[in-house]
C-alpha cells in the first residue's frame, strides 16, 4: 500500500502573525514577512502557509497576491488549536546580549510559559531590548512548531518578585550552594524555575528565597554551569519529571 502523505506538508512556511485568524479571514502581510515568503522562500499565487496567532491556534492559508513588498493570503483551513501549555515560569538574572536571546529562543523551544527577567545584586546587565528577546521567541515558535508564544514580563527585582510571589506557585531555585534533585521536588500544576546570574546570588538573597515557603533550593549537577546552561538544564528536567514530557 501507498503511504499517505501527510497532509500539510511539515516543509510549507511558517509565520506567527499578530493578526486575529478565522474561517474566510485575509491577511495582509508586508516588511520582514513579506518578503521572506516572496523573495527568500518564493512563494506564489496558490502557494500554501501555516499561520498562527497565539489565540485561536493554527490555519492553513492560501496566496492569493504576492507582490514585492506585500502578500496577501486567504484562511482556507484550521489545522488546530492553541496548544496547552505547562503552567512553568522561567526566572533568569539577565546576561549579556547574544546569551540572553538564546535563553529567549530555547526557553520558548522547551515549552516555558512565562520568561520574566530578575534583576539581583550581582546582576550586571539591568537594561533589556524586549522586542528583540521576542522575536527571538517568536522565530523558535515559527521553527519548532509552537501555537502559544511565551509571555515576557518586564525585567523585576528579586526582592519586589518575592514579596509578591503566589501563595500557590512552587519556586525552585538553582542553589550553587546545593540542594534537592529537581525531580525530587518538583510537583506537578504551578510552578517557576529561578536562575541567578554569573556570580550567583548573595548570601542575604539566597536567605531571602530559602525564607519563602514555596521555594526549594535544587542542584544541577557536580560542574559549574554557566547560567544560559542552567537554564537549559533545568527547564529540561523539569519538562521531564512533570512537564509536558512525560510519557504516561
Amino acid at each position: 500500500m501507498t503511504a499517505t502523505p501527510a497532509w500539510p506538508p511539515a516543509s510549507l512556511p511558517r509565520l506567527f502573525v499578530a493578526q486575529p485568524l478565522g474561517p474566510g479571514a485575509t491577511i495582509e502581510l508586508d516588511g520582514a514577512a513579506a518578503n521572506y515568503l516572496g523573495n527568500v522562500m518564493r512563494l506564489k499565487p496558490g502557494g500554501q502557509v501555516r499561520l498562527f496567532d497565539d489565540v485561536s491556534g493554527e490555519w492553513l492559508a492560501e496566496a492569493v497576491e504576492v507582490g514585492k513588498r506585500r502578500v496577501n493570503l486567504a484562511i482556507t483551513d484550521h489545522l488546530g488549536p492553541r496548544e496547552a501549555v505547562p503552567d512553568l515560569w522561567l526566572l533568569t538574572a539577565p546576561i549579556k546580549k547574544g546569551r540572553i536571546d538564546w535563553i529567549a529562543e530555547k526557553a520558548c523551544e522547551l515549552g516555558v510559559a512565562r520568561l520574566v527577567p530578575v534583576l539581583t545584586r550581582r546582576t550586571i546587565v539591568d537594561r533589556l531590548n524586549l522586542d528583540r528577546l521576542r522575536a527571538h521567541m517568536i522565530e523558535a515558535a515559527e521553527q519548532c512548531g509552537r501555537t502559544a508564544l511565551p509571555g515576557l514580563d518586564e525585567p523585576i527585582k528579586l526582592e519586589a518578585l518575592l514579596k509578591t510571589w503566589p501563595a500557590d506557585r512552587q519556586l525552585l531555585f538553582a542553589d550553587e550552594e546545593g540542594g534537592a534533585a529537581l525531580a525530587s521536588v518538583a510537583r506537578p500544576g504551578r510552578a517557576a524555575i529561578l536562575i541567578g546570574p554569573e556570580g550567583g546570588f548573595t548570601a542575604e538573597e539566597r536567605s531571602a528565597i530559602r525564607a519563602l515557603p514555596q521555594a526549594s533550593a535544587i542542584a544541577l549537577g557536580p560542574r559549574i554551569l554557566r547560567a544560559d546552561t542552567a537554564v537549559a538544564a533545568a527547564v529540561s528536567l523539569w519538562m521531564a519529571a512533570v512537564g509536558d514530557w512525560v510519557v504516561d
